[in-house]
Protein backbone atom coordinates (compact mmCIF):
# COMPACT_ATOMS: atom_id res chain seq x y z
CA UNK A 1 0.00 0.00 0.00
CA UNK A 2 1.16 3.32 -0.97
CA UNK A 3 1.54 6.38 1.70
CA UNK A 4 1.92 9.78 1.40
CA UNK A 5 5.78 10.91 1.67
CA UNK A 6 5.72 13.92 4.53
CA UNK A 7 8.27 16.95 2.72
CA UNK A 8 9.62 18.80 5.57
CA UNK A 9 11.55 22.12 5.98
CA UNK A 10 13.92 23.34 8.42
CA UNK A 11 12.92 25.67 10.88
CA UNK A 12 16.07 27.60 12.22
CA UNK A 13 16.45 30.32 15.07
CA UNK A 14 20.33 31.35 15.89
CA UNK A 15 21.36 32.83 19.66
CA UNK A 16 24.77 34.45 19.29
CA UNK A 17 26.67 35.58 22.08
CA UNK A 18 29.60 38.33 21.48
CA UNK A 19 32.07 39.17 23.67
CA UNK A 20 32.61 43.07 24.24
CA UNK A 21 35.73 44.77 23.24
CA UNK A 22 35.60 46.81 26.85
CA UNK A 23 38.73 46.96 28.95
CA UNK A 24 36.78 46.22 32.23
CA UNK A 25 34.93 43.70 32.93
CA UNK A 26 30.39 44.36 32.89
CA UNK A 27 29.95 44.81 36.67
CA UNK A 28 33.77 45.53 37.93
CA UNK A 29 36.77 47.26 37.27
CA UNK A 30 38.42 44.09 36.22
CA UNK A 31 40.72 44.07 33.17
CA UNK A 32 38.39 42.56 30.41
CA UNK A 33 41.07 41.29 28.51
CA UNK A 34 42.25 37.53 29.73
CA UNK A 35 43.86 36.28 26.69
CA UNK A 36 47.23 34.44 27.21
CA UNK A 37 47.45 35.47 31.32
CA UNK A 38 47.61 32.93 34.03
CA UNK A 39 44.47 31.56 35.70
CA UNK A 40 42.54 33.50 38.05
CA UNK A 41 44.64 36.52 38.12
CA UNK A 42 42.46 39.16 36.24
CA UNK A 43 39.54 38.63 39.27
CA UNK A 44 38.59 40.94 42.63
CA UNK A 45 35.47 39.78 45.19
CA UNK A 46 32.98 41.31 42.31
CA UNK A 47 33.51 38.11 39.89
CA UNK A 48 34.82 36.06 42.65
CA UNK A 49 31.13 35.93 43.61
CA UNK A 50 32.14 36.78 47.17
CA UNK A 51 29.19 37.96 49.62
CA UNK A 52 28.61 41.53 50.74
CA UNK A 53 30.13 43.52 47.28
CA UNK A 54 27.95 45.39 44.80
CA UNK A 55 28.33 45.32 41.62
CA UNK A 56 28.15 48.68 39.09
CA UNK A 57 27.43 48.86 35.44
CA UNK A 58 29.75 49.59 32.48
CA UNK A 59 28.38 52.31 30.61
CA UNK A 60 30.58 51.61 27.90
CA UNK A 61 29.05 48.24 27.60
CA UNK A 62 25.92 49.44 27.18
CA UNK A 63 27.10 51.67 24.34
CA UNK A 64 28.19 49.34 22.33
CA UNK A 65 24.94 46.84 23.19
CA UNK A 66 22.41 50.20 21.92
CA UNK A 67 25.34 50.77 18.56
CA UNK A 68 24.66 46.65 17.76
CA UNK A 69 20.64 47.18 18.20
CA UNK A 70 20.53 50.47 16.06
CA UNK A 71 22.31 48.48 13.23
CA UNK A 72 19.96 45.76 13.16
CA UNK A 73 17.03 48.26 13.13
CA UNK A 74 15.61 47.46 16.53
CA UNK A 75 13.63 49.66 19.10
CA UNK A 76 15.61 50.80 21.66
CA UNK A 77 13.48 50.54 24.91
CA UNK A 78 13.01 53.70 26.72
CA UNK A 79 13.79 51.76 29.52
CA UNK A 80 15.38 48.72 30.53
CA UNK A 81 16.84 46.70 33.60
CA UNK A 82 19.02 43.83 34.50
CA UNK A 83 17.31 40.32 35.75
CA UNK A 84 19.18 37.18 37.61
CA UNK A 85 18.99 33.79 35.79
CA UNK A 86 19.36 31.31 37.94
CA UNK A 87 20.87 28.24 37.60
CA UNK A 88 23.15 25.71 39.03
CA UNK A 89 27.20 25.04 37.23
CA UNK A 90 30.14 25.54 38.24
CA UNK A 91 31.27 28.22 36.37
CA UNK A 92 29.13 30.58 37.78
CA UNK A 93 30.91 31.95 40.35
CA UNK A 94 27.44 33.76 42.54
CA UNK A 95 24.96 31.10 41.78
CA UNK A 96 22.95 32.85 39.29
CA UNK A 97 23.95 34.93 36.16
CA UNK A 98 23.09 38.74 35.56
CA UNK A 99 21.05 38.98 32.43
CA UNK A 100 18.30 40.43 30.83
CA UNK A 101 14.81 39.26 30.40
CA UNK A 102 11.96 40.77 29.99
CA UNK A 103 13.51 44.43 28.90
CA UNK A 104 16.14 44.29 27.13
CA UNK A 105 17.82 46.97 25.29
CA UNK A 106 17.06 46.47 21.93
CA UNK A 107 14.05 44.81 20.22
CA UNK A 108 11.65 44.03 16.66
CA UNK A 109 14.82 44.64 14.29
CA UNK A 110 16.28 42.66 11.24
CA UNK A 111 18.91 41.89 9.42
CA UNK A 112 18.59 41.53 5.11
CA UNK A 113 20.38 38.29 3.01
CA UNK A 114 21.16 37.79 -0.15
CA UNK A 115 19.95 34.60 -1.08
CA UNK A 116 20.56 33.27 -4.55
CA UNK A 117 20.25 37.00 -5.73
CA UNK A 118 17.19 37.68 -3.83
CA UNK A 119 16.85 39.44 -0.56
CA UNK A 120 15.53 37.76 2.51
CA UNK A 121 14.51 39.30 5.87
CA UNK A 122 15.81 37.58 9.06
CA UNK A 123 14.41 39.10 12.14
CA UNK A 124 16.21 40.07 15.33
CA UNK A 125 14.06 39.29 18.63
CA UNK A 126 16.05 40.69 20.88
CA UNK A 127 19.93 42.57 21.63
CA UNK A 128 20.37 42.28 25.70
CA UNK A 129 23.25 42.18 27.49
CA UNK A 130 24.61 39.56 29.89
CA UNK A 131 28.20 39.07 32.22
CA UNK A 132 30.13 35.91 30.72
CA UNK A 133 30.74 32.46 32.99
CA UNK A 134 33.73 31.54 34.10
CA UNK A 135 35.96 28.47 31.90
CA UNK A 136 36.06 25.07 32.96
CA UNK A 137 39.43 23.18 32.36
CA UNK A 138 38.16 19.02 32.43
CA UNK A 139 41.06 16.91 33.00
CA UNK A 140 42.24 13.42 34.32
CA UNK A 141 44.79 12.64 36.51
CA UNK A 142 47.00 9.91 36.45
CA UNK A 143 45.03 7.31 38.27
CA UNK A 144 42.44 7.79 35.33
CA UNK A 145 39.91 10.23 37.62
CA UNK A 146 38.47 13.00 35.53
CA UNK A 147 38.11 16.38 37.24
CA UNK A 148 37.66 19.98 36.36
CA UNK A 149 39.87 22.78 37.16
CA UNK A 150 37.94 26.72 36.82
CA UNK A 151 39.73 29.45 35.38
CA UNK A 152 37.63 32.97 36.67
CA UNK A 153 39.62 35.63 34.27
CA UNK A 154 36.09 35.45 31.88
CA UNK A 155 33.81 35.72 34.19
CA UNK A 156 32.12 39.26 34.08
CA UNK A 157 33.53 40.00 30.91
CA UNK A 158 30.69 42.03 29.03
CA UNK A 159 28.25 39.40 26.56
CA UNK A 160 25.68 40.40 24.06
CA UNK A 161 23.14 38.58 23.12
CA UNK A 162 21.43 38.59 19.67
CA UNK A 163 18.26 36.45 19.45
CA UNK A 164 17.45 36.08 16.45
CA UNK A 165 13.73 34.75 14.85
CA UNK A 166 13.24 31.45 13.59
CA UNK A 167 13.50 32.43 9.59
CA UNK A 168 16.06 30.72 8.82
CA UNK A 169 15.96 27.43 6.75
CA UNK A 170 18.69 26.05 5.75
CA UNK A 171 22.48 25.54 6.98
CA UNK A 172 23.84 27.73 4.28
CA UNK A 173 21.21 30.73 5.31
CA UNK A 174 22.44 29.95 9.04
CA UNK A 175 26.03 30.15 7.79
CA UNK A 176 25.35 33.66 5.80
CA UNK A 177 23.51 34.85 9.12
CA UNK A 178 26.43 34.76 10.83
CA UNK A 179 29.06 35.66 8.69
CA UNK A 180 26.86 39.00 8.24
CA UNK A 181 26.09 39.54 12.07
CA UNK A 182 29.91 39.13 12.58
CA UNK A 183 31.03 41.73 9.98
CA UNK A 184 28.77 44.04 11.60
CA UNK A 185 30.10 43.82 14.62
CA UNK A 186 33.24 44.41 13.48
CA UNK A 187 32.90 47.06 11.44
CA UNK A 188 31.27 48.68 14.40
CA UNK A 189 34.37 47.95 16.14
CA UNK A 190 32.21 46.40 20.09
CA UNK A 191 33.64 42.68 18.90
CA UNK A 192 36.20 40.80 17.68
CA UNK A 193 33.78 37.93 16.17
CA UNK A 194 36.42 35.62 16.58
CA UNK A 195 34.32 32.15 16.37
CA UNK A 196 37.77 30.02 17.34
CA UNK A 197 38.58 32.10 20.70
CA UNK A 198 35.14 32.05 21.65
CA UNK A 199 34.30 35.43 21.66
CA UNK A 200 31.66 34.92 19.45
CA UNK A 201 29.83 31.80 19.85
CA UNK A 202 26.36 30.47 18.47
CA UNK A 203 23.57 28.16 19.27
CA UNK A 204 21.20 26.75 17.63
CA UNK A 205 17.44 25.97 17.72
CA UNK A 206 16.10 24.01 14.96
CA UNK A 207 13.21 21.59 14.41
CA UNK A 208 11.40 20.60 11.25
CA UNK A 209 8.15 20.67 10.39
CA UNK A 210 5.72 19.74 7.11
CA UNK A 211 6.50 22.13 4.09
CA UNK A 212 3.49 24.28 3.76
CA UNK A 213 2.37 24.50 7.40
CA UNK A 214 3.00 27.11 10.57
CA UNK A 215 2.95 23.89 13.24
CA UNK A 216 6.06 23.96 15.03
CA UNK A 217 7.35 20.21 16.32
CA UNK A 218 9.56 19.99 19.66
CA UNK A 219 12.97 22.32 19.29
CA UNK A 220 16.28 21.18 19.87
CA UNK A 221 19.21 23.27 20.66
CA UNK A 222 22.50 22.93 19.29
CA UNK A 223 25.67 23.85 20.96
CA UNK A 224 29.82 23.25 21.00
CA UNK A 225 29.94 25.02 17.15
CA UNK A 226 32.90 26.73 17.12
CA UNK A 227 33.47 27.76 13.31
CA UNK A 228 31.02 28.57 10.94
CA UNK A 229 31.93 25.34 8.93
CA UNK A 230 30.61 23.52 12.40
CA UNK A 231 27.90 25.44 12.17
CA UNK A 232 26.83 23.95 8.89
CA UNK A 233 27.50 20.47 9.13
CA UNK A 234 25.61 20.42 12.76
CA UNK A 235 22.06 21.80 11.41
CA UNK A 236 22.85 19.84 8.07
CA UNK A 237 23.40 16.96 10.48
CA UNK A 238 20.51 17.35 12.79
CA UNK A 239 18.02 18.32 9.83
CA UNK A 240 18.27 14.93 8.70
CA UNK A 241 18.46 13.06 12.12
CA UNK A 242 14.73 14.88 12.76
CA UNK A 243 13.10 13.83 9.33
CA UNK A 244 15.04 10.11 9.67
CA UNK A 245 13.22 10.35 13.34
CA UNK A 246 9.52 10.44 12.15
CA UNK A 247 9.91 8.70 8.93
CA UNK A 248 10.77 6.13 11.05
CA UNK A 249 7.56 6.32 13.35
CA UNK A 250 9.53 8.07 16.36
CA UNK A 251 9.21 10.93 18.23
CA UNK A 252 11.64 14.11 18.31
CA UNK A 253 11.84 15.69 21.87
CA UNK A 254 13.13 19.09 23.26
CA UNK A 255 15.85 18.73 24.07
CA UNK A 256 19.77 19.97 24.29
CA UNK A 257 22.03 18.37 21.65
CA UNK A 258 25.99 19.10 21.08
CA UNK A 259 27.75 18.85 18.14
CA UNK A 260 30.79 16.46 17.87
CA UNK A 261 32.76 17.91 15.42
CA UNK A 262 35.22 15.22 15.09
CA UNK A 263 32.22 11.91 14.51
CA UNK A 264 29.66 14.86 12.22
CA UNK A 265 26.93 13.57 15.05
CA UNK A 266 25.17 15.60 17.71
CA UNK A 267 24.85 13.81 20.96
CA UNK A 268 22.19 14.35 23.29
CA UNK A 269 23.12 16.29 26.29
CA UNK A 270 20.16 17.30 28.57
CA UNK A 271 16.48 18.06 28.19
CA UNK A 272 15.92 21.20 26.99
CA UNK A 273 15.23 23.94 29.92
CA UNK A 274 12.83 26.52 29.68
CA UNK A 275 12.60 30.57 31.24
CA UNK A 276 10.81 29.66 34.01
CA UNK A 277 13.54 27.10 34.98
CA UNK A 278 15.95 30.22 35.36
CA UNK A 279 13.48 31.59 38.12
CA UNK A 280 14.37 35.40 36.59
CA UNK A 281 13.67 38.07 38.49
CA UNK A 282 14.98 41.85 38.95
CA UNK A 283 18.80 42.38 39.63
CA UNK A 284 18.28 44.09 43.42
CA UNK A 285 21.61 45.60 43.04
CA UNK A 286 21.64 47.59 40.17
CA UNK A 287 19.34 50.16 39.12
CA UNK A 288 16.91 50.01 36.16
CA UNK A 289 18.26 52.13 33.41
CA UNK A 290 16.55 55.04 31.08
CA UNK A 291 17.84 55.68 27.32
CA UNK A 292 17.11 59.09 26.54
CA UNK A 293 16.28 59.87 23.63
CA UNK A 294 18.69 62.46 22.20
CA UNK A 295 21.61 60.06 23.67
CA UNK A 296 20.21 57.34 21.90
CA UNK A 297 20.27 59.43 18.33
CA UNK A 298 24.02 60.74 19.06
CA UNK A 299 24.80 57.30 18.89
CA UNK A 300 23.21 56.31 15.52
CA UNK A 301 24.71 59.88 14.63
CA UNK A 302 28.47 58.23 14.81
CA UNK A 303 27.75 54.79 13.46
CA UNK A 304 30.19 54.03 10.91
CA UNK A 305 29.34 52.63 7.27
CA UNK A 306 28.00 49.38 7.72
CA UNK A 307 28.28 46.05 5.48
CA UNK A 308 25.28 47.08 2.98
CA UNK A 309 26.34 50.65 2.19
CA UNK A 310 29.73 49.31 1.57
CA UNK A 311 28.65 47.20 -0.53
CA UNK A 312 26.26 49.20 -2.29
CA UNK A 313 29.25 51.85 -2.33
CA UNK A 314 31.32 49.60 -3.84
CA UNK A 315 29.35 48.43 -7.09
CA UNK A 316 28.49 51.65 -7.73
CA UNK A 317 31.59 53.58 -7.36
CA UNK A 318 34.05 51.20 -8.75
CA UNK A 319 31.63 48.59 -11.15
CA UNK A 320 32.22 45.78 -9.14
CA UNK A 321 30.09 43.02 -9.68
CA UNK A 322 27.33 42.66 -6.44
CA UNK A 323 28.98 38.82 -5.55
CA UNK A 324 32.50 40.34 -5.46
CA UNK A 325 31.34 42.83 -3.60
CA UNK A 326 29.78 41.01 -0.58
CA UNK A 327 32.57 38.72 -0.50
CA UNK A 328 34.97 41.96 -0.26
CA UNK A 329 32.52 43.60 2.76
CA UNK A 330 32.33 40.15 4.73
CA UNK A 331 35.53 40.69 6.49
CA UNK A 332 36.19 44.99 7.25
CA UNK A 333 39.80 43.89 7.22
CA UNK A 334 39.77 42.41 3.53
CA UNK A 335 37.17 45.46 2.62
CA UNK A 336 39.89 47.97 4.03
CA UNK A 337 42.41 46.06 2.15
CA UNK A 338 40.70 46.81 -1.07
CA UNK A 339 39.70 50.44 -0.58
CA UNK A 340 43.89 50.95 0.17
CA UNK A 341 44.59 49.70 -3.08
CA UNK A 342 42.07 51.67 -4.81
CA UNK A 343 43.36 54.79 -2.97
CA UNK A 344 46.92 54.29 -4.03
CA UNK A 345 45.33 53.67 -7.49
CA UNK A 346 43.91 57.13 -7.58
CA UNK A 347 47.26 58.88 -5.87
CA UNK A 348 49.03 57.55 -8.82
CA UNK A 349 46.69 59.37 -11.36
CA UNK A 350 45.52 55.75 -12.32
CA UNK A 351 42.92 55.97 -15.29
CA UNK A 352 40.32 53.07 -16.14
CA UNK A 353 39.69 52.69 -12.18
CA UNK A 354 37.06 50.24 -12.46
CA UNK A 355 38.77 48.05 -14.48
CA UNK A 356 41.86 48.06 -12.49
CA UNK A 357 39.55 47.61 -9.25
CA UNK A 358 37.78 44.37 -10.54
CA UNK A 359 41.21 43.17 -11.31
CA UNK A 360 42.64 43.65 -7.66
CA UNK A 361 39.19 42.56 -6.22
CA UNK A 362 39.96 39.03 -8.57
CA UNK A 363 43.59 38.54 -7.04
CA UNK A 364 42.34 39.21 -3.27
CA UNK A 365 38.89 37.06 -3.69
CA UNK A 366 41.39 34.27 -5.73
CA UNK A 367 44.79 33.87 -4.62
CA UNK A 368 44.98 35.99 -1.77
CA UNK A 369 42.14 33.77 0.04
CA UNK A 370 43.69 31.04 -1.24
CA UNK A 371 47.11 31.36 0.45
CA UNK A 372 45.03 32.62 3.84
CA UNK A 373 42.96 29.86 3.97
CA UNK A 374 45.92 27.14 3.38
CA UNK A 375 47.56 28.94 6.24
CA UNK A 376 45.24 29.66 8.53
CA UNK A 377 46.00 33.43 8.43
CA UNK A 378 44.00 36.43 8.75
CA UNK A 379 44.32 39.18 6.00
CA UNK A 380 46.02 41.46 9.48
CA UNK A 381 48.58 38.87 8.93
CA UNK A 382 49.73 39.64 5.33
CA UNK A 383 53.45 39.99 4.43
CA UNK A 384 51.91 41.30 0.84
CA UNK A 385 51.02 45.06 1.17
CA UNK A 386 48.62 46.87 -0.73
CA UNK A 387 51.64 48.73 -2.23
CA UNK A 388 53.51 45.30 -3.18
CA UNK A 389 50.20 44.00 -4.73
CA UNK A 390 50.00 47.06 -7.22
CA UNK A 391 53.53 46.74 -8.06
CA UNK A 392 53.00 43.24 -9.32
CA UNK A 393 49.83 44.07 -10.66
CA UNK A 394 52.18 46.60 -12.67
CA UNK A 395 54.06 44.61 -13.80
CA UNK A 396 51.31 41.96 -15.12
CA UNK A 397 49.83 44.86 -17.14
CA UNK A 398 52.98 46.02 -18.73
CA UNK A 399 53.70 42.96 -20.04
CA UNK A 400 56.91 42.30 -18.01
CA UNK A 401 55.13 38.96 -15.89
CA UNK A 402 52.79 36.40 -17.38
CA UNK A 403 49.41 34.89 -16.10
CA UNK A 404 51.16 32.06 -14.87
CA UNK A 405 54.32 33.37 -13.85
CA UNK A 406 52.33 36.25 -11.71
CA UNK A 407 50.79 33.73 -9.32
CA UNK A 408 54.10 32.19 -9.03
CA UNK A 409 55.43 35.25 -8.06
CA UNK A 410 52.35 36.43 -5.96
CA UNK A 411 53.04 32.86 -4.00
CA UNK A 412 56.69 33.83 -3.29
CA UNK A 413 55.71 37.53 -2.18
CA UNK A 414 53.11 35.83 0.23
CA UNK A 415 55.56 33.44 1.95
CA UNK A 416 58.90 35.66 1.73
CA UNK A 417 57.19 39.32 2.05
CA UNK A 418 59.46 40.02 -1.02
CA UNK A 419 58.76 42.83 -3.53
CA UNK A 420 57.35 41.51 -6.90
CA UNK A 421 60.61 43.48 -8.96
CA UNK A 422 63.24 41.47 -7.00
CA UNK A 423 61.28 37.85 -7.47
CA UNK A 424 61.04 38.41 -10.97
CA UNK A 425 65.00 39.55 -11.32
CA UNK A 426 66.51 36.82 -9.10
CA UNK A 427 64.26 34.02 -10.91
CA UNK A 428 64.66 35.50 -14.75
CA UNK A 429 60.82 35.86 -14.89
CA UNK A 430 60.80 38.99 -16.78
CA UNK A 431 58.77 38.54 -20.53
CA UNK A 432 60.24 40.22 -23.57
CA UNK A 433 57.57 42.68 -24.83
CA UNK A 434 59.97 44.50 -26.96
CA UNK A 435 58.89 43.60 -30.89
CA UNK A 436 62.38 44.62 -32.08
CA UNK A 437 64.21 42.35 -29.44
CA UNK A 438 61.60 39.37 -30.31
CA UNK A 439 62.30 39.99 -33.84
CA UNK A 440 66.10 39.65 -33.15
CA UNK A 441 65.40 36.60 -31.42
CA UNK A 442 63.50 34.88 -34.17
CA UNK A 443 66.26 35.59 -37.04
CA UNK A 444 69.17 34.18 -34.66
CA UNK A 445 67.02 30.88 -34.81
CA UNK A 446 66.34 31.02 -38.41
Amino acid sequence: MLTDVVEYETVIGLEVHAQLLTRSKMFCPCSADYANTPPNTHVCPICLGMPGVLPSINQKAIEYTVMTALALNCTIAEHAKFDRKNYPYPDLMKGYQISQYDAPIGQHGWLMLDIDGKQKEIGITRVHLEEDVAKLLHRTSPAGESYSLVDVNRAGVPLMEIVGEPDINSPEEARQYLMKLRAILQYLGVSTGNMEEGSFRCDANISIRPKGTKEYLSKVEVKNMNSFKAVYRALDYEAQRQREVLENGGKLVQETRGWVDDKGITVSQRSKEYAHDYRYFPEPDLPPMVFEKAWVEEIRSRLPELPDARRDRFMSQYGLPLYDANLLVDSRAMADYFEECIELLKEANGTNIEKKAKTVSNWLLGDLSRLLNATNASIEETKVSPKHLLEMLTLVEQGTLGGPAAKAVFEEMFHSGRKAQDIVAEQGLSQISDSSEIDKIVEEIM
